[in-house]
């Protein structure tokens, strides 16, 4: 991005209080990066209060299971397109009960436990993998062997002991409970008409 009217600011992978505060406030972010580092923006803008700000993602893997969820391009010159022109709409934030923000995917390997999504049972025993996709809907359970698809507002896990993944990212330590929901107030991700 060479246009000179975009202030361009390079930080490191998952930008917190230190790299991103000094931004705002701003218009409209532009991330580059991956699905992790979306999170972190968005998580800080969290923090600040500041959720009205507009976020562009420019995805560095066409794999980013954020841009696929949301609808953003991946290839990179269609994404700067997007970011530079395109509308932010209203989009539900997904987050959890631990402190952090889902910008696409959620996976929990090996659970044994149990799930529900709103009022909906969606596991009850061992499964490989619990998938929970964050998008326009809120949270969306993928059906799996053992696993129950659906969409809502939260899902609860209880478990015996399992590790979390945050778009692509490991929770620091074992939890006996988990929860990915939706937040009271939304974000405005810049997407495709």
């Amino acid at each position: 991005m060479s246009d000179p009217a975009v202030r361009s600011v390079t930080v490191g992978p998952r930008p917190g209080k230190a790299e991103i505060d000094g931004l705002l406030p701003v218009p409209r972010l532009i991330v580059h990066g991956d699905d992790a580092d979306l999170a972190a923006v968005l998580l800080r803008l969290l923090r600040r209060d500041a959720l009205a700000t507009e976020v562009a993602y420019l995805p560095v893997s066409r794999r980013s299971r954020a841009a696929a969820n949301w609808g953003v391009p991946t290839r990179f010159d269609d994404a700067v397109a997007l970011a530079r022109s395109g509308t932010a709409r209203e989009m539900p934030l997904v987050r959890d009960d631990n402190g952090g923000v889902l910008a696409g995917r959620g996976e929990i390997p090996d659970l044994y436990g149990e799930a529900y999504c709103d009022a909906t049972r969606v596991l009850h025993g061992r499964v490989r993998m619990l998938v929970v996709d964050a998008g326009p809907e809120g949270v969306h359970v993928q059906a799996g062997r053992g696993v129950t698809g659906t969409t809502g507002r939260a899902i609860q896990i209880g478990t015996t002991g399992a590790t979390p993944v945050r778009d692509g990212v490991a929770h620091p330590r074992e939890i006996k409970r988990w929860a990915w929901y939706r937040h009271t107030e939304p974000w405005w991700p810049v997407l495709p008409d």
